[in-house]
C-alpha cells in the first residue's frame, strides 16, 4: 500500500467507537504479538488504571490499521520533582509486548512520533519489555534521531523451551535427579497434579484459589503478587476475558483437596508463556516449582506447544527454573526518548548521574558491608 497513513486518535479501548476487529486483524498480521497485546489484557489494563490518561493512536492506509498505540500520559515524580511519562498501556505488570505495527510499515512508527508529542506533552516517553523487530526497531530509531536523548538497552534475556517429543523422557544431569527428588516427596505426602484449562465460568473459582496461595505466600506477605490489593481487579478481569478466548492455563499442586503450588500461564499461537508461580511456605521443600514446570512440558508436548517461555526474567542474577532446560533466550529491550524541552535536559541529567555515578557507589557500598572480612 502507498500514500501517506492517516493517524486517528481514541479516548478509549472498550467503547464501541473502537474499531476492535480492525486491531484484532492487525495482530494476526503480528508473528510476535504476546497475549498483552490482546485487548482482553489491555482493557483490564485499562480500566485498573484509574487516574492515567489513555490515549490510543492508530495509523491506517485506507480501511486497514498498521499501527496502534495504546498510550498513558501520567505524571510521575523523579528525584522528588513532578515530570509528564508517557507510556504502553500495560505498565507495569505488562510482561512483553511488540509494539503493532504491521510488518513493513517502520515509517509508519517514526511518522508517529509527532503526533503523540503534540497530544500527550511529555518530559520522558519510556517503553518497556519491547521484543526487538525490524519495524520496531528502524521506527525507534528515528524516534531516537528526533530526540535530545535517547536510551535503548537490554532489559532481560528470557529462557524458552523448544517442545518437541524427546521431552516424554526425563531430562539429563542435575534436573533429572531435582524431580525426581520432587515426585518422591510429593508422592510421600499424596500430593497429587492437576491441569487446569478454565472457562469463563471456573475462572473466579480459581483467581480464589490461586490468590489464597499467593497472599500466603512470600508475594503476599510483600504485597508484590499478580492478586496484591493493587493489581487483583486487573488480574481477575484480565483472566476472565482471557479465558474467554481459551488462552489461560495452570497446573496445580493438591494435597487433600487443596491447592498447595500453583503455575498459571497464557498461550498464544502454540506458544505458552509462563506468567506466574507461587506456593504455600509449608511446602516449601517440595520442590514443587520444578515439578510444576515440568508438567507444562509435557502437557505443551500432549497438546502440540511449541514452546515454554519463560515470559519475564529478573534482569539481573534470574533464577527461573526454566534456565535448567533453557533452548534459546529471547531479549528485552528499554528504550527512553527525551524531547527538546528544558525538564527532559534535567531529568536526562539526572538519570545519568543516577546511573552511571551513584547507583555504582551504592552497589559498591552494598557489597563491601556484606563481604565477610
Amino acid at each position: 500500500m502507498n500514500g501517506t497513513p492517516h493517524f486517528v486518535w481514541y479516548a478509549d479501548l472498550a467503547t464501541p467507537s473502537f474499531p476492535a476487529d480492525a486491531y484484532e486483524n492487525l495482530l494476526a498480521r503480528l508473528p510476535d504479538a504476546t497475549p498483552f497485546n490482546r485487548l482482553a489484557w489491555l482493557r483490564a489494563a485499562a480500566n485498573a488504571s484509574g487516574a492515567p490518561r489513555l490515549a490510543v493512536l492508530t495509523a491506517w492506509r485506507e480501511a486497514r490499521m498498521t499501527l496502534c498505540l495504546p498510550l498513558i500520559h501520567c505524571r510521575e515524580r523523579k528525584a522528588g520533582l513532578p515530570f509528564w511519562v508517557v507510556r504502553h498501556l500495560g505498565y507495569p505488570l505488562t510482561d512483553r509486548i511488540v509494539l503493532a505495527v504491521e510488518p513493513g510499515q517502520a515509517e509508519t512508527l517514526a511518522a508517529a512520533l509527532p503526533h503523540i508529542r503534540r497530544k500527550l506533552p511529555h518530559t520522558l516517553l519510556q517503553l518497556d519489555e519491547l521484543l526487538a523487530t525490524p519495524e520496531g526497531d528502524a521506527g525507534l530509531a528515528v524516534w531516537g534521531q528526533r530526540s535530545f536523548l535517547w536510551k535503548s538497552e537490554r532489559g532481560c534475556r528470557t529462557p524458552v523451551h523448544g517442545i518437541d517429543e524427546q521431552d516424554l523422557r526425563e531430562p539429563s544431569g542435575p534436573p533429572r535427579y531435582k524431580l525426581r527428588r520432587a515426585r518422591r516427596r510429593c508422592d510421600a505426602i499424596g500430593a497429587a497434579l492437576r491441569r487446569v484449562r478454565p472457562k469463563v465460568d471456573d475462572i473466579d473459582a480459581l483467581v480464589t484459589a490461586l490468590s489464597a496461595v499467593e497472599q500466603a505466600s512470600w508475594k503476599g506477605a510483600q504485597g508484590v503478587g499478580i492478586f496484591s490489593p493493587g493489581r487483583a481487579a486487573w488480574m481477575r478481569e484480565a483472566l476472565r476475558q482471557l479465558a474467554a478466548e481459551d488462552r489461560v492455563r495452570a497446573v496445580l499442586l493438591e494435597h487433600e483437596g487443596r491447592c498447595v503450588s500453583y503455575r498459571l500461564g497464557f498461550l498464544e499461537n502454540g506458544r505458552l508463556y509462563d506468567y506466574n508461580l507461587a506456593f504455600l511456605p509449608d511446602y516449601a521443600s517440595l520442590g514443587s516449582g520444578r515439578l510444576l514446570l515440568d508438567e507444562w512440558i509435557r502437557w505443551g508436548v500432549d497438546d502440540g506447544w511449541r514452546a515454554i517461555d519463560a515470559s519475564r526474567v529478573s534482569r539481573e542474577r534470574s533464577r527461573h527454573q526454566l534456565h535448567e532446560r533453557m533452548s534459546g533466550a529471547i531479549e528485552h529491550r528499554q528504550w527512553r526518548f527525551y524531547p527538546y524541552r528544558p525538564d527532559a535536559l534535567a531529568l536526562a541529567c539526572a538519570h545519568g548521574v543516577w546511573r552511571y555515578l551513584l547507583k555504582p557507589c551504592l552497589r559498591k557500598y552494598i557489597r563491601k558491608q556484606y563481604t565477610p572480612s
